[in-house]
C-alpha cells in the first residue's frame, strides 16, 4: 500500500484549524560537503511541503515556505541564530515563534535543540527526522502509532521500576546499565496531538516508537562494562566505568580516532541513553533514525533532552556537543544477546533476548 502522507499527518498531528506548519531541513556549505542521500532527503522535504500546501485548506491551517539554514556540521550541535524562510533570513525564534508544528528532516540532528525550544513554547510539536530516507515511507513511517503508543506504556511502566540492567551482546562483552537516577521512563511513541504542546512529549524523533532511561550520571554511578560497535571490519570497544567511557579498544585508524576525541571532550564520554525500539514496522539497514526503533541502543554524550544533566554546556565546544547512539537491534552487525532489568529486590525481568522481545503486550 503507498504511503498517504494526509493519514499520517492526521495520526501523528491532529492538526486544528489556523495551526501553522514549518518544514525545514539544512544545507550544504563551506567544508560541509553534499551527499546522495542529503540530496534525496530534501527532495522528500520539498515533496512532503508540496502535498500538506494542497492540503492545508482541508484542515484550515497555514503551510510556511521551506526553510533552510546552514548544516551545523554535528548531531545535535546549537542551531545557527538564523534561517531562510523561502528567500527571506529571519531568526529562528522568529520561525519558532510563529510555528505550531515543525517538521525537520535534516542531515545533522537538531533533536536536541528543538527539544528545548517546543519545551518553551504552549503550542509547538515537532517531529525531528534527521537522517530520513524516502524508503522509510514504506517501513517504518507506515506503522500503526496507536499500537505503538500502546507498547511504549507498558516497557515505559517497566523501565520506571528497574533500577539496573545487565546487557549480554552477541560479540560476548556485557554491561552493567545503573537506572537509579531519578528520572522517569521517556516514551517517544510518535503522538504529537496539540495536547502535547509544552510538555515533555512535544518532539519526537520519526519514525518513532522507543522507550528510554537516561542512566545514573552521577559520580557514584555503577554503569561499568564494554560495549561493541562494528565499525568497518573491526569490532570496536568502549570501555565503560562510572558511566563514563574511560577507553576505546582497537586498532584501526578510527578507533584510534575516537580516542583522541573521548580523552579531548568531557561531554564526549558519557553515557546518555539507554533505550529499547518497539516500532514493528522498522528496518534495520545502517541509518539510525530507524534502526534505533527496532530494538536495543545506548548514546554518548549529551542528555538533557531525554531528562539528564549533561547539556551543550559540559563539551569543550558548542559545536562539539553530541548525541550518538549505537543499535544492537536484530539485523545489526551485533545484536542483543540478552537484555535483563534488575529492579531493587533483585529480581529480574528478560526484556530482549536474542534481538527478540519478550514482553507480553495486552491484546
Amino acid at each position: 500500500m503507498a504511503f498517504d502522507l494526509k493519514r499520517f499527518f492526521e495520526d501523528i498531528f491532529k492538526p486544528a484549524r489556523d495551526e501553522v506548519v514549518t518544514i525545514m531541513f539544512d544545507v550544504p556549505h563551506g567544508q560541509i560537503g553534499d551527499n546522495n542521500a542529503w540530496l534525496e532527503r530534501r527532495t522528500m522535504a520539498q515533496d512532503w511541503h508540496q502535498k500538506l500546501d494542497k492540503l492545508a485548506g482541508h484542515w484550515g491551517i497555514k503551510v510556511n515556505p521551506i526553510t533552510t539554514y546552514l548544516a551545523t556540521g554535528g548531531n545535535n550541535s546549537d542551531l545557527p541564530p538564523t534561517c531562510w524562510l523561502g528567500d527571506r533570513e529571519i531568526p529562528i525564534a522568529d520561525l519558532v515563534a510563529d510555528s505550531s508544528i515543525i517538521i525537520s528532516m535534516p542531515e545533522y540532528s537538531a533533536t536536541a535543540p528543538l527539544y528545548h525550544l517546543a519545551k518553551k513554547s504552549d503550542k509547538l510539536r515537532v517531529a525531528s527526522m534527521p537522517g530520513v530516507a524516502r524508503f522509510m515511507e514504506e517501513s517504518g513511517l507506515s506503522a500503526d502509532y496507536q499500537a505503538i503508543a500502546k507498547k511504549c506504556q507498558v516497557v515505559a511502566a517497566i523501565f520506571d521500576r528497574a533500577s539496573g540492567a545487565d546487557v549480554l551482546f552477541s560479540t560476548g562483552h556485557s554491561c552493567y546499565f545503573d537506572l537509579t537516577a531519578k528520572n522517569k521512563a521517556e516514551v517517544d511513541d510518535g503522538i504529537l496531538h496539540p495536547e502535547r504542546a509544552g510538555t515533555d512529549m512535544s518532539l519526537s524523533n520519526l519514525p518513532a516508537g522507543e522507550v528510554l532511561r537516561v542512566p545514573n550520571e552521577s559520580e557514584a554511578s555503577t554503569t561499568e562494562g564494554e560495549l561493541p560497535e562494528k565499525i568497518g571490519t573491526e569490532v570496536v570497544v568502549y570501555v565503560v566505568k562510572k558511566n563514563k567511557i574511560v577507553d576505546v579498544k582497537g586498532n584501526s585508524q578510527q578507533a584510534a580516532e575516537l580516542r583522541k576525541r573521548f580523552k579531548k571532550d568531557p561531554g564526549w564520554r558519557n553515557i546518555g541513553e539507554f533505550a529499547l525500539g518497539l516500532n514493528d514496522k522498522a528496518r534495520v539497514t545502517g541509518v539510525v533514525l530507524e534502526d534505533e526503533k527496532a530494538g536495543f541502543h545506548w548514546a554518548y554524550g549529551r542528555s538533557d533532552h531525554l531528562g539528564g544533566t549533561v547539556g551543550v554546556k559540559d563539551f569543550i565546544s558548542p559545536q562539539n556537543a553530541v548525541h550518538t547512539d549505537i543499535v544492537y537491534a536484530k539485523g545489526s552487525p551485533i545484536v542483543c544477546s540478552q537484555l535483563d532489568l534488575i529492579f531493587p529486590d533483585n529480581s529480574r525481568q528478560t526484556l530482549l533476548r536474542d534481538g527478540e522481545l519478550q514482553v507480553d503486550f495486552p491484546a
